[in-house]
């Protein structure tokens, strides 16, 4: 059984202030209340406090991957190169990558993601048909090189995370290990107290057929999601598609170029033909893989440099520079139009439409043209949904106004299909007897963001408000100072462990009532009991932390409402 935690003896230094560089609420927090401190920037120790609601996180995503049949394992995080440079993503991952070496100059790198890996393991131990399907998972430390590591742990240099992944010979059943997942993800999430939302994503660089993302709203978010306020859509921003509508029989005038001296920008244009800039047409110039190519968008819309990026994925997307206009007399800095490119990938939204009309750069200097049709004037070699998500844009199911929310990712489960198991020639012996290449898919939980993002979802003014199966107790028994208080408060606490009831216990000695309240509103656990000022009655007071209800109760009745 257990020790009842004593607060005269526990290694927590809670914090009046907020620390100087917090710019989160569950960074302020975590660290005021003493579940977590900073070693370096993105490295975080997980103190007694913060420790036990890690380890309860862990503890609901494991019993609830068990259940659906995963076996947990345990891979190393340091990691030989040669996987990663099999599936190219030694140099994908580019300076996220922690690279060293070794004493004979081996070259390894410290694990962002196990996908190779968990591939290789499979093909060690599994030759038959017969070995699958099979489903495997780990709760391990991740380092990934973040250039601006923020937020306390819920962007960090190095985190705890669940990653699974699940072995089929057939795409039918792979769907049916991506369906076992994305149920144990609704469990776990609703077991943790966290409110989320299941949202359509984009699988870029990872590869596959499917993919989505379990999101926590929250204002600290890094992601921003759209959902329908009429029916059941909703995605990643960079997941959302508007449809190519063609506009057919419209009659539009000939291409008509027009001076426009100094007017570089679309606003500038805007003002200068008083016109809307949707009417005008953007075309950025990028670097796709060192290649330029352009991407038309409606000149009232920003490209999403994100959502283009996963749509090229692997390829490298970077903006251009000065430097590359050097020496191509087609390319008019300023002044660029579809019409007049040469040799240039030509990429477009879909509002971009065949049929459409624009005012766009006429490719000559200070001048720009009108009444430039798509599909006439201009042909759009890929048509991508690449601008950004603005609130009220239509939504693809059903038509009605998007709304826009932040939101932390805490979650993301993937169709990988047969990427990695084609890089590692991952055959089993088929039924027919001959080899069949297995299909996988892939499933993350960040387990130390959750703690973040049950942090900030349900903190209030005073402080940290767990829920019962993450809290570090389920009771904070506070004696309020006098030698007669601290004698009941250990009593019943020893009763209540006893019983199965996890305690922590304030004897703190020399610590004033105020104080101890405060911290105990601070730290967060689900219910308070105090021993104070009728403790020679022994009545006690028992205070809700979520709700604030108070109430008085004996001390077998206290015990008696703890341990129901």
């Amino acid at each position: 059984m257990a020790q009842v935690q004593r607060m005269s003896r526990l290694m927590v230094k809670t914090l009046r202030d907020d620390p100087a560089d917090a710019e989160t609420l569950s960074h302020k927090l975590l660290v005021r209340a003493g579940y977590v401190r900073r070693n370096s920037a993105g490295i975080w120790t997980w103190l007694p406090l913060g420790k036990k609601v890690l380890d309860n996180v862990s503890r609901v995503v494991r019993e609830e991957m068990d259940a659906i049949g995963a076996q947990e394992v345990l891979l190393p995080a340091l990691l030989p190169k040669e996987p990663y440079e099999a599936s190219a993503r030694w140099e994908e991952y580019g300076d996220l990558l922690f690279r060293l070496k070794d004493r004979k100059g081996a070259e390894y790198l410290l694990g962002p993601t196990h996908e190779e890996i968990f591939t290789l393991v499979v093909k060690d131990q599994v030759s038959s048909y017969k070995d699958l399907p099979v489903m495997l998972y780990q709760i391990q430390t991740k380092y990934r090189d973040e250039a601006r590591p923020r937020s306390g742990v819920l962007r960090g240099r190095e985190f705890q995370m669940k990653d699974s992944y699940s072995f089929d010979t057939t795409d039918e059943g792979l769907a049916e290990s991506y369906r076992l997942h994305r149920q144990a993800y609704q469990k776990i999430f609703a077991r943790l107290g966290l409110d989320y939302r299941i949202v359509s994503a984009v699988s870029g660089a990872m590869g596959g057929s499917a993919s989505e993302e379990f999101l926590a709203p929250a204002a600290a978010g890094e992601d921003t999601f759209v959902d329908c306020p009429n029916c059941d859509y909703a995605a990643n921003t960079e997941a959302v598609t508007f449809a190519l509508k063609a506009v057919e029989g419209a009659e539009h005038p000939a291409v008509e170029e027009l001076d426009t001296p100094d007017t570089p920008t679309i606003e500038t244009l805007a003002e200068h033909l008083g016109v809307p800039a949707s009417a005008t047409l953007k075309n950025l110039l990028v670097k796709v893989d060192g290649e330029i190519v352009a991407v038309g968008v409606p000149g009232d819309r920003e490209v999403d440099l994100g959502k283009l990026g996963e749509h090229l994925a692997p390829a490298e997307v970077e903006l251009v520079t000065a430097e590359d206009f050097e020496g191509r007399e087609d390319l008019v800095r300023g002044y660029v139009g579809p019409q007049g490119l040469e040799k240039v990938r030509y990429i477009a939204d879909p509002r971009v439409a065949p049929g459409t009309s624009w005012i766009t750069g006429a490719n000559k200097e200070g001048k720009h043209a009108r009444n430039v049709v798509a599909g006439r004037d201009f042909e759009v070699d890929d048509y991508l949904d690449v601008v950004v998500v603005q609130e009220g844009d239509p939504c693809p199911k059903c038509g009605t106004g998007l709304k826009l929310d932040r939101a932390i990712e805490i979650g993301h489960i993937f169709q990988l299909g047969r990427k990695y198991a084609d890089t590692f020639q991952l055959d089993v012996l088929g039924q027919n007897g001959k080899p069949v290449r297995v299909t996988m898919g892939s499933y993350g939980i960040g387990v130390s963001r959750a703690v973040a993002a049950l942090a900030e979802q349900s903190a209030d003014e005073q402080g940290l408000c767990w829920s019962k199966e993450v809290a570090p107790a389920d009771v904070h028994v506070v004696a309020a100072g006098k030698a007669l208080q601290t004698e009941l408060a250990l009593e019943v606490s020893e009763k209540l462990n006893a019983a199965g009831v996890r305690v922590l216990v304030d004897d703190r000695a020399g610590v004033s009532p105020g104080v101890k309240f405060t911290d105990a509103e601070l730290i967060g656990v689900p219910q308070i009991l105090v021993a104070g000022r009728r403790s020679g009655e022994r009545v006690l007071e028992l205070k809700d932390r979520r709700t604030g209800e108070r109430e008085e109760l004996t001390v077998d009745e206290a015990i008696a409402r703890l341990t129901a």
